[in-house]
């Protein structure tokens, strides 16, 4: 009868205590279990950031390799213009010359001179600037109105600024990708701790790491899912 009885308090004593050895170690197995796939996400989705900081990185150069011959283009085009316009204010030159001589033949000539080379040798915008220029009371010049200048390198800007786009895009999928990076190192010091549980005897010092683990494994969860996944990333 003595042996009953302590047989059954022992067994009430385990049903008052939820961490006993046998629960504890299908704790472990369970939570080893779910920070090895946890390890798993964090390194494919690492992964995925780095394929897509390579990929903007070499889009990024790309496009700037275009923008800046976009820009060396509307460099040689503002010099063209540049002497355009000085062949311009010369043939002006000679016209008030001839119109001061009263020499209205030669003026004339000087005038159909004047508006060919406009039309060979202008662009629209050029030619609306010029208009512009040699409209003024005082003398002036066409790159002097406002927004002409800008309108030269419109285009190329557009592409420059798209390049940095990417290029900070592909510098934050590299951020991102570190990030992950040091989930994936507290998942395995996670996966540490809860791999040398086992080595001691005593339950409150195995308790004791289990829950360390456990709580260095909630705090990679929180932060893992505070990181944006990689753009365009479907399952």
């Amino acid at each position: 009868m003595s042996n009953n009885a302590e047989t059954t308090a022992q067994a009430k004593a385990d049903k008052k205590v939820f961490f006993t050895e046998e629960r504890l170690e299908m704790l472990i197995a369970i939570f080893l279990g779910i920070t090895a796939l946890l390890t798993a996400w964090a390194t494919w989705i690492g992964s995925l950031h780095g394929g897509n900081q390579a990929t903007n990185y070499t889009t990024s150069n790309n496009i700037a390799a275009e923008g800046n011959s976009m820009w060396n283009e509307a460099s040689q085009q503002y010099m063209q213009d540049l002497m355009v316009w000085n062949s311009i204010v010369d043939y002006q030159t000679e016209l008030a010359i001839a119109e001061n001589e009263g020499d209205t033949e030669k003026a004339a000539i000087i005038e159909d001179k004047i508006n060919i080379l406009i039309y060979d040798s202008c662009s629209d915008e050029f030619a609306d600037a010029i208009d512009w220029a040699l409209g003024q009371e005082e003398w002036a010049s066409p790159f002097d109105k406002e927004g002409f200048m800008d309108s030269y390198y419109a285009d190329a800007q557009a592409v420059l600024d798209e390049s940095q786009t990417v290029l900070e895009q592909g510098q934050e999928d590299n951020s991102n990708g570190d990030r992950f990076g040091l989930v994936t190192v507290i998942y395995s010091l996670v996966l540490f701790l809860l791999g040398i549980v086992g080595i001691f005897k005593r339950i409150p010092n195995r308790k004791i790491v289990f829950f360390v683990s456990v709580a260095f494994l909630l705090v990679a969860v929180i932060y893992m899912f505070t990181i944006p996944l990689p753009s365009g990333f479907t399952l």
